[in-house]
């Protein structure tokens, strides 16, 4: 190996080849340079710039998130939407829901059995103890159950409170009556979906609409004033054929949802209203296809296969 200098003498210097290292010495030296005091190819005062800009990097990371997180929580209630009503997307006209509904996709709403198979009716009695365990025990709701209270059309519930549903008076649509499915006479229980702050708007008497049932119409011109203030409800078979083979329905433990329930506003402790439709002689063997439709003035009703407002459908089926 040879070099010039500033006067142009040339100078000779013996090359000296590095040392040729096996694998496993050369993999060592990759790791750790005892020569250059390198590890993994960086000397410590390397590592420890990478080190200190990648924590500060994901330090201020970190303290933007939590300042957006804590900005968020400054502007959201717990306990009332941002967005109500129309304003939300869910709206301003509450459906109906029903329970027990079928866990499999490919069943749809239908409700299918044999009354004499007692793991069949089981499937569908198990899923209603497990649905009505915050009505039987309220002591496992958010507060133990503890705001609740009786209401009355004329006691409505306190500040705070919350007004109970008592199951356990649904005669005969019980727990201990295995809610009439081994008796070929199922309970359907029907729920008004939550809406917060929705308030119903209630018929009178004397201007109850052209298109709700004659049995419904009789039942609400019977009804005491004082309890008009109610949510209707009406089921009834789909088809002609439907309402031959549905057979007498009642409706416990009243054929509405009270007044007092409303408005939701997200109080501890609070229980959807519920109303059992009990289905007393279905045609067994034969499937029938039910509706079951709330009535309010503020409740708008949409019959459409891909899309129902104001009602709920399910099939039932007794083997």
């Amino acid at each position: 190996m040879t070099t010039i200098d500033a006067d142009g003498d040339i100078y000779e210097f013996p090359y000296i080849r590095p040392e040729k290292l096996g694998w496993v010495d050369s993999w060592k030296r990759e790791i750790w340079n005892p020569d250059t005091r390198q590890f993994f190819g960086r000397t410590g005062k390397s590592w420890g710039g990478v080190l200190i800009f990648y924590v500060t990097f994901f330090g201020a990371l970190a303290a933007m998130f939590a300042i957006c997180m804590q900005g968020l929580f400054w502007v959201i209630d717990d306990k009332r939407p941002r967005y109500i009503l129309d304003d939300s997307l869910i709206g301003s006209n509450p459906g109906l829901g029903f329970r027990p509904i079928s866990y499999e996709a490919s069943s749809g709403a239908l409700i299918w059995y044999r009354a004499a198979n007692e793991s069949d009716y089981r499937h569908w009695t198990d899923q209603l103890d497990k649905f009505l365990e915050p009505y039987r025990m309220p002591q496992k709701l958010p507060g133990g159950g503890k705001n609740q209270q009786v209401c009355d059309f004329d006691r409505p519930p306190q500040e705070g409170m919350v007004c109970e549903v008592n199951v356990k008076k649904f005669q005969p649509c019980t727990r201990e009556m295995g809610y009439g499915f081994n008796r070929s006479s199922p309970c359907i229980f029907i729920k008004l979906n939550k809406i917060y702050d929705w308030m119903p708007e209630f018929y009178e008497k004397n201007k109850l609409p052209e298109d709700m049932p004659d049995d419904l119409k009789t039942h609400i011109l019977k009804t005491n004033p004082k309890e008009m203030n109610q949510v209707w409800v009406s089921c009834r078979g789909e088809s002609p054929a439907d309402r031959e083979n549905i057979g007498p329905i009642s409706y416990i433990p009243n054929q509405g949802f009270p007044g007092y329930y409303y408005p939701y506003k997200n109080v501890d402790g609070y229980l959807s209203p519920l109303i059992a439709v009990h289905l007393a002689r279905p045609q067994l063997n034969t499937l029938i296809n039910i509706e079951c439709r709330a009535w309010a003035k503020n409740i708008a009703y949409l019959y459409s296969h891909g899309d129902r407002e104001g009602s709920v459908h399910f099939e039932v089926m007794i083997d």
